[in-house]
């Protein structure tokens, strides 16, 4: 018997049995039948090239079905208040564990977001404040800058015992936001001379606001509102003239015979233009707002957001607002001398907090920093920091290229994380194309071959020694190392900054060379972005590519976005003698049963939408009677399938030639999104192809300055070449081109180098190079000057 008990403890455990994630059968966006099985509390890198189908495995599909699953543990009450979500198309899902998501979207650019309000690190220091501030003003509530200060009294009637009794009641709440500037810590102003010319009277045409032509409605409302005199100049105006004309309140009043709201023109012009999103503007009017608008540091509160009554309560002579603006890493050190037994879980929480943002690598940022203005890497990792500390294990964490936007010497430290994760015994899957992180991976899937259509299939399974040798595009280059140019350009003049001072930059002036590839880098947070996109000017000349997401909805597709659609619906007109708004899916062309979206939603209120395939229109988008005009034998829905490279020759000769069309696909072939189809919804991107096609849409820019602001991220080695030839075919048409980045490859590429540092935040800020890239290997006098020697082997 009790032989037989020994021969049952040496059997594995049931529970032991399921150490893999089984995927069978994923079909999202392009991949094609793909079956994986995923080893758990293991590292597993991702990888291949840019829209291989890396992120619709692991985040479309392992990720989404995980949280998908766990929402529906919830009750139907709590689910109709989540995002719903479909199952992905995927015949087995087996083994998942919890899945936490880290992504690179960018954080939410509201003014009152900022790096304390993301991350908890304010709300505990308001509950500190609040219990050791002295003098105490009140509850946390009063030390927040997005709680304003509130009080009431009045009668209120309540039944009492069978009676009807009125009683006094008065409520306050006392809250820390500047009344001045509503807690977002600048005020803006508009300059009246960008809004008119007070020389000129209305009929002389004083107004020089896009949109508000001299006959058109927005022109009338003021000329023919019998409030103002439009044949006196404006600076003759009386009092009340000028404001009528400038701040009266919406009016009800008859123009010209018709019922119409009059409203001062700058609360109208606020409405129209200062309340929406400048990236969704157009160029012109973009222009506008920002010749127009200033936006200058609150005077009430000196742009610290708070009331003057939450920055006089301090402890230790530091204030709240004091302990917001000083660097992370100096903030850990104050709240470390403070002993006070009375608050000592709260003050070991903060500590924790704050130590993760310095392990991190973000000891340089202050809390008080928008969470707008975060790079995407830098988003990221504020994001990891809640989870750093944290005591789950058996989770799987998922990110999405952890090194974006860190210098070689800060991913040695991000790499040193994600293996503590994975020893606390948690999976980690990381979609990722550095080599440095490839490197320490336990398991390894390779997506591709190639991208869009021609990916979408696993190339390789395995250990990181068996894809050096697995003959994948991914094994084959990842040995890769750029080298130094033999020669390098001569610079054809000097963009000059004098007296640098954003940030944490240090007086620095600085000449940035000109038609030459000029490279600007450093650790991050040194200063890169504060130097180029603080103090190179955006005039005419000036084309900045950065890091803002590609803003579009599932309507939106490359032809729409890049503008190439204006000019293929015009040749068709004009093949077909009709309207250029037939050809369009969101206009006059549209499908009546799916409204030109190709399918048809139900929502099915708590439980995930269905998408059925629109059974008028089969997903062509279009009416059956638009799909009958032709232009060089194809109708519009077949033009829209099309690849760029099948349409660029399309389009390049014969009877559909045209020749603007023709100009932008050339400009998506350039920028290596070849295979990308003219009418796939902007949503299924990847990040590296947004960005791409981000760079193709400016490439039409008449600049003679491109600012590239890290135009590796998201690409694979392999398309890093391709991208340096695009940025030499720049510089040998005669533009300049400045790129902030931290790929060896661009290093190693450029004529110029401009390197900060030495280190980040206050130990940062200065220029520590300036020079060719041989002289930088040369000197190894940098951090980037070891990590490059190292790579091109000097």
């Amino acid at each position: 018997m009790a032989r037989r008990t020994d021969a049952q403890s040496s059997a594995p455990h049931g529970a032991d049995s399921h150490d893999l994630i089984r995927v069978h059968g994923a079909r999202e966006n392009n991949l094609k039948d793909v079956s994986v099985e995923i080893p758990k509390r293991r590292l597993t890198v991702f990888t291949g090239v840019s829209g291989s189908g890396k992120s619709s495995l692991v985040f479309d599909t392992i990720a989404a079905e995980s949280q998908r699953l766990i929402n529906e543990t919830y009750s139907a009450f709590v689910q109709g208040f989540m995002p719903t979500l479909a199952r992905p198309e995927v015949d087995v899902l087996d083994g998942l564990t919890t899945a936490i998501i880290v992504d690179q979207q960018r954080m939410g650019s509201d003014l009152r977001s900022t790096v304390g309000t993301a991350t908890d690190a304010n709300a505990m220091l308001r509950i500190l404040f609040s219990r050791l501030g002295r003098p105490h003003i009140g509850s946390p509530k009063a030390f927040s800058f997005n709680v304003a200060s509130i009080s009431g009294a009045g009668a209120v009637t309540l039944e009492r015992a069978g009676q009807t009794v009125k009683e006094r009641r008065s409520f306050s709440i006392t809250g820390g936001m500047c009344p001045r500037c509503e807690g977002r810590g600048s005020v803006t102003d508009l300059d009246l001379t960008q809004l008119y010319d007070d020389s000129k009277s209305l009929n002389e045409g004083a107004l020089t606001i896009p949109g508000y032509k001299s006959g058109g409605w927005n022109y009338r409302l003021y000329t023919e509102s019998g409030l103002v005199d439009p044949d006196k100049p404006i600076r003759k105006y009386t009092k009340k003239e000028l404001h009528s004309f400038l701040y009266l309140e919406p009016t009800r009043m008859k123009i010209a015979g018709i019922n119409m709201t009059y409203e001062g023109l700058i609360p109208r012009v606020q409405k129209s233009m200062l309340n929406k999103d400048k990236e969704a503007m157009q160029p012109h009017i973009r222009a506008f707002v920002e010749r127009a608008v200033t936006f200058t540091a609150c005077p009430d509160c000196g742009g610290t957001r708070l009331t003057e009554a939450a920055r006089s309560s301090k402890i230790g002579g530091i204030s709240i607002a004091d302990a917001c603006a000083m660097q992370i890493s100096d903030l850990a050190e104050w709240v470390r001398g403070l002993d006070e037994p009375s608050v000592a879980p709260l003050l070991a929480s903060l500590q924790q907090t704050l130590d993760s943002f310095v392990e991190i690598g973000l000891g340089y940022l202050s809390l008080e920093r928008p969470s707008g203005t975060l790079s995407g890497g830098e988003a990221q990792r504020v994001k990891m920091i809640r989870h750093l500390g944290s005591s789950l294990t058996d989770v799987t964490y998922v990110f999405d290229e952890p090194t974006i936007g860190l210098h070689p010497h800060d991913i040695q430290r991000m790499n040193g994380l994600l293996l503590r994760l994975r020893d606390k015994g948690n999976t980690v899957l990381v979609v990722e194309h550095k080599p440095e992180t490839i490197a320490i991976a336990d398991h390894v899937v390779d997506l591709g071959p190639g991208a869009g259509t021609a990916g979408g299939t696993v190339c390789f399974e395995g250990t990181v020694e068996g894809l050096r040798n697995g003959g994948t595009i991914t094994g084959r280059h990842f040995g890769d190392r750029a080298s130094l140019k033999k020669a390098v350009r001569k610079p054809t003049g000097a963009l000059e900054i004098r007296g640098a001072s954003a940030h944490n930059l240090r007086d620095v002036d600085v000449d940035i060379p000109l038609g030459v590839l000029c490279v600007v880098t450093g650790v991050a947070g040194s200063g890169k972005s504060s130097l180029i996109h603080g103090s190179v000017p955006a005039s005419e000349g000036v084309v900045s590519v950065d890091q803002a997401p590609v803003r579009g909805s599932r309507r939106s597709n490359p032809a729409t976005y890049t503008g190439l659609l204006d000019p293929i619906r015009k040749a068709f007109a004009a093949a077909n003698d009709v309207k250029p708004a037939l050809f369009s899916a969101n206009s006059e062309g549209a499908c009546p049963t799916c409204n030109g979206a190709g399918v048809v939603y139900t929502d099915l209120a708590m439980m995930a939408g269905v998408a059925t395939l629109c059974e008028e229109c089969e997903g062509k988008r279009f009416q059956a009677a638009v799909l009958e005009y032709h232009l060089g034998g194809r109708d519009i829905s077949e033009v829209l399938a099309m690849s760029v490279t099948e349409a660029e020759e399309f389009f390049g000769a014969g009877e559909a030639k045209t020749p603007a069309a023709h100009r932008i696909l050339g400009r998506l072939a350039d920028v290596g999104l070849g295979y990308l189809s003219l009418g796939q919804p902007l949503t299924t991107l990847s990040g590296g192809e947004r960005q791409r096609l981000k760079l193709a849409t400016h490439m039409a820019d008449k600049g003679g300055v491109y600012v590239l602001d890290e135009p590796t991220a998201g690409l694979h080695l392999a398309d890093v070449e391709h991208l340096l030839g695009l940025l030499d075919r720049l510089v040998d048409s005669g533009k300049s081109v400045i790129v902030v980045e931290h790929h060896q490859a661009v290093m190693a590429h450029a004529d110029w180098i401009i390197d900060l540092g030495p280190g980040a935040g206050h130990d940062g800020g200065r220029i520590v190079f300036e020079g060719t890239p041989a002289d930088l290997v040369a000197a190894r006098s940098t951090l980037t000057g070891e990590h490059l020697s190292a790579y091109v082997g000097g």
